[in-house]
């Protein structure tokens, strides 16, 4: 921790990426500043048809369904002040990536030429049970992301994630439009609440292992990798009549209750949604943001308690979107401004990759070798999705696979080999960073799984009185996947091996100097 101050030394290369062009085409479109606070919001239900199978992603392996749970949404919101604007939102998936949101921009920008595409972006809620949208086209060259473990099925009769693309993005483009063409004055208040969402997922063992969802209950057991953060922050709109429109929720918590299910769901961020509509009016809007939260899920390991949902199932969904509707409509909300401070920077940011050893790439091959030899790929992975679908009939809590299957160490050690053929074409991880001042609320954006202790480096050396942190926001090449503490590396597993992240806590720390930098000097001078 003490290498912490010296990390400005050895920041990787970031740019202050430039604004409009400056060509007559250009200065046709520049967009007028308002002397008023103007915020906009619109959403649309974005869920799959169930003419054919929708495939669930988040999964190592395939789930088919045509049962909804509950609807998926893309939400969004446009705020501008003066001559600053920026347009914010979330989508019900498991991820996203750079092809996907530039198209998106693209459409958008398409429509508003006189927006600048940097200030339009959007995070995820993560929930696992949503049709896949990402994909790469034929011939496309690999960027240097693992290896994917799950396989893909052709067949006619299921969604495709081209398909699925085709439908959303014209969706998610018109949304954003409607968002800034919905613009009309008024106001913003930040608020701060408590709810018990989240909970460390990765149990420790004393054999100097940590396992995801590991058996707590096990003689060796030592306790859990990381703590908790129960804390939520909220910044509402209101509008001239200082009626609440919406609000940004920033959770530590990924939306995945159902991860295992085989049901279409926006999880608890969904509920929240509709409680709060029911709450606040039809018209009110919820931007689910999560927190850094890599190493975070719904379910409380150290616990057993039978009077509580074990987290894997449906009654959980309902649970946690109950109190997270408690602890909005019981938070204390600040004066409402009509005149924030609203300030934005956008980076475009590079951290060192993190790299294969000659030693592991050799041992790699090695196991490799010796995992084939005892079994071939394809009947590992028929085996590995058998076990999985007889886990399913036991019913009870998950996770029903076993990330120390046989086929899942083939692809690990396939992961490996593939970092380290590419990883000195490919030295870095390049992405867009956001970061924005509105009123007394900072906020800023990360492509990664962030783990929680860089969201507690960034929020207690901030300036700001409250900091609002989003990880899965835009995407980075190569995909940024898990970014785990120094802890998580040492223990390994799941979310802390090299095949989980791209990144690693030396790039943590650096990317938590970058946020706090960029976030004390737009309130420098102040106390």
């Amino acid at each position: 921790m003490k290498k912490i101050g010296k990390m400005f030394f050895f920041l990787a290369i970031f740019v202050l990426m430039p604004g409009m062009p400056s060509d007559a085409k250009a200065a046709e479109c520049v967009l007028a500043p308002s002397d008023k606070l103007l915020i906009g919001w619109s959403e649309v239900d974005i869920t799959p048809g169930t003419e054919k199978w929708i495939s669930l992603g988040g999964q190592y392996y395939e789930r088919f369904t045509k049962e909804i749970f509950s609807r998926l949404k893309f939400v969004a919101v446009a705020i501008q002040y003066g001559d600053e604007y920026v347009l914010m939102g979330t989508m019900d998936a498991t991820g996203t990536n750079v092809a996907f949101h530039e198209k998106i921009r693209d459409l958008v920008t398409a429509q508003l030429p006189q927006l600048d595409r940097k200030k339009i972006f959007y995070n995820v809620t993560h929930t696992h049970c949503v049709q896949e949208h990402r994909f790469k086209k034929a011939g496309a060259k690999a960027d240097g992301s693992n290896v994917a473990v799950r396989k893909d099925t052709r067949r006619d009769d299921v969604w495709t994630p081209q398909e699925y693309s085709e439908f959303l993005a014209p969706l998610v483009a018109k949304t954003f439009v409607d968002a800034w063409n919905n613009r009309k004055p008024g106001g913003i208040a930040r608020a701060f609440g408590n709810a018990r969402i989240g909970h460390s997922r990765r149990a420790l063992f004393a054999d100097g292992k940590a396992e995801m969802y590991g058996d707590t209950s096990r003689r060796d057991f030592i306790g859990m990798e990381s703590g908790e953060d129960s804390g939520i922050e909220m910044l509402f709109t209101f509008d001239a009549d200082g009626k609440k429109t919406g609000m940004l929720l920033n959770v530590a918590c990924p939306s995945q209750v159902m991860e295992s299910c085989y049901k279409v769901s926006s999880d608890f961020a969904g509920e929240t949604r509709e409680l709060l509509k029911k709450e606040y009016g039809e018209n009110f809007h919820t931007l689910y943001l999560i927190a850094p939260a890599g190493c975070q899920s719904p379910r409380d390991l150290a616990r057993h308690n039978p009077s509580e949902p074990d987290g894997w199932h449906e009654d959980a969904v309902h649970l946690y979107a109950r109190r997270l509707h408690l602890a909005v409509t019981n938070a204390p909300i600040g004066k409402i401004d009509n005149a924030p401070v609203f300030k934005q920077q956008q980076f475009v940011v590079q951290l060192p990759r993190r790299r294969v050893t000659q030693a592991q790439y050799e041992a790699a091959k090695k196991e490799l070798a010796c995992l084939i030899a005892i079994q071939d790929e394809e009947s590992a992975h028929k085996d590995f999705c058998a076990k999985v679908h007889e886990n399913e009939k036991k019913g009870g809590p998950g996770p029903y696979d076993n990330k120390l299957d046989h086929y899942v160490l083939i692809k690990n050690n396939q992961a490996i080999v593939q970092r380290y053929n590419d990883q000195d074409q490919i030295p870095n991880v390049t992405f867009e960073m956001n970061v924005i001042r509105l009123g007394d609320m900072a906020i800023a954006t990360s492509p990664f799984e962030l783990y929680l202790c860089y969201g507690q480096i960034i929020r207690a050396r901030s300036k700001a009185p409250q900091t609002m942190l989003i990880q899965l926001c835009q995407a980075a090449t190569p995909s940024a996947s898990y970014l785990p503490s120094p802890i998580a590396e040492q223990f390994g597993g799941y979310g802390g091996e090299i095949v989980s992240s791209q990144v690693g806590h030396e790039g943590g720390y650096q990317l938590c100097d970058l946020t706090v930098s960029a976030i004390n000097s737009m309130f420098d001078g102040e106390k």
